[in-house]
């Protein structure tokens, strides 16, 4: 079942198209790890795709109404200020307000804290906590949505390695669930690893999309990035390194 289908999806920013004409489906049981380099327009897609901003083109996020759409997508933005110093499980079950309560027993916020590794600052005072835990609580608030489709913009930015990798495994359990994450990353070593499918954008326009395999080549990563990097299929799964710049 396709959860977002974009057509000829373009942002302006006055009379210039930061996002020109992207066209793309987005299924249950995918990870989608959206690419490009600074500017490519990957934020510009996941607003313009949830109706945040003006877009030419259709999405199907867009078109429907607010409480519909709160409850067919969740949204992590990239800002992360948390403004009132509420407690940790009180703000994680405000991601339940689309369903009609924000409380904070309900079984799917006990969830989200569990997978985000945060038992233990329930009771804590948000604003009190550190960035990277900020961020974390965050991300348990839009799990805690319970949404068919989880849109992430930057999700795993500054977060400790251990934290990264437990993020990007719970958005592959996610999939694996049968729901579906796209979410917008710098990392392409986290992205290769654990993301079904990639999406790259440059210059506004549609690069690739594919398997981490099929996107990450050695003349797109040279065209989009300006770079080399060395990828291999381990016992482990999946690695990929950027290894320097070639221009």
């Amino acid at each position: 079942m396709t959860l977002m289908a974009l057509d000829a999806l373009t942002v302006r920013r006055g009379t210039r198209p930061v996002l020109d004409g992207v066209t793309l489906r987005v299924d249950e049981g995918e990870f989608v790890g959206l690419l490009g380099p600074n500017g490519a327009g990957k934020t510009s897609l996941l607003r313009g795709a949830l109706g945040l901003l003006p877009i030419g083109g259709h999405s199907s996020l867009a078109a429907l109404a607010p409480g519909a759409r709160a409850r067919a997508a969740a949204f992590l933005p990239q800002g992360r200020e948390i403004a009132w110093p509420v407690s940790v499980e009180t703000l994680v079950a405000l991601g339940r307000a689309p369903h009609g309560a924000a409380d904070p027993g309900h079984p799917a916020v006990a969830l989200a804290l569990a997978r985000m590794g945060l038992d233990g600052y329930r009771g804590r005072i948000a604003t009190a906590l550190s960035g990277g835990e900020q961020a974390r609580v965050l991300i348990a608030r839009a799990l805690a949505q319970e949404t068919p489709l989880l849109i992430a913009d930057e999700p795993v930015a500054g977060l400790d390695p251990e934290a990264q990798i437990r993020a990007m495994q719970v958005f592959a359990g996610l999939a694996g669930e049968g729901r579906a994450v796209i979410a917008s990353i710098h990392d392409l070593g986290l992205a290769a690893r654990h993301c079904s499918r990639l999406i790259l954008l440059h210059r506004g326009r549609l690069a690739a999309d594919g398997t981490p395999r099929e996107v990450l080549t050695e003349v797109r990563l040279a065209e989009v990035f300006g770079i080399r990097g060395f990828h291999a299929e381990t016992p482990d799964g999946p690695v990929f390194q950027p290894l320097g710049v070639i221009r």
